[in-house]
């Protein structure tokens, strides 16, 4: 599984795809896998503001929920509909149709390059 070089990442298993002030966010494929079959996604509202490093939301698969953290601080701008009508596109192109919210950035934390997180997976 190779993880994009254009984008960051955190060690929460989220990538970041910064354009000027705006950061669209996502999980990783790694992430994707292991939680199995994704089948219900709990976004923030646009408008909310969210915090790096803090829970902004939930993953539910026919594993477990899991916590979604925030790679970013800022407000949602955007959250992706069509994973709240079909949350199998977070599995199915993680880093494609399965992003999962745009947040106007006014802080972040240490993210980490693909090579970087790739050691992480690798630790």
């Amino acid at each position: 599984m190779s993880n994009p070089t254009n984008l960051q990442y955190s060690a929460e298993h989220e990538w970041v795809a910064l354009d000027g002030d705006t950061a669209r966010v996502g999980v990783t494929a790694y992430a994707a896998d292991a939680l199995g079959d994704i089948v219900y996604v709990d976004l923030p509202a646009v408008g909310d503001t969210v915090t790096a490093g803090q829970t902004c939301g939930e993953l539910e698969s026919t594993k477990s929920v899991s916590d979604l953290y925030s790679p970013v601080t800022g407000e949602v701008v955007e959250v992706n509909e069509d994973v709240d009508g079909d949350p199998s596109l977070v599995n199915s192109d993680p880093f494609g149709r399965g992003w999962l919210l745009v947040v106007k950035v006014t802080a972040t934390v240490d993210l980490l390059d693909a090579a970087a997180y790739d050691a992480l997976l690798e630790a």
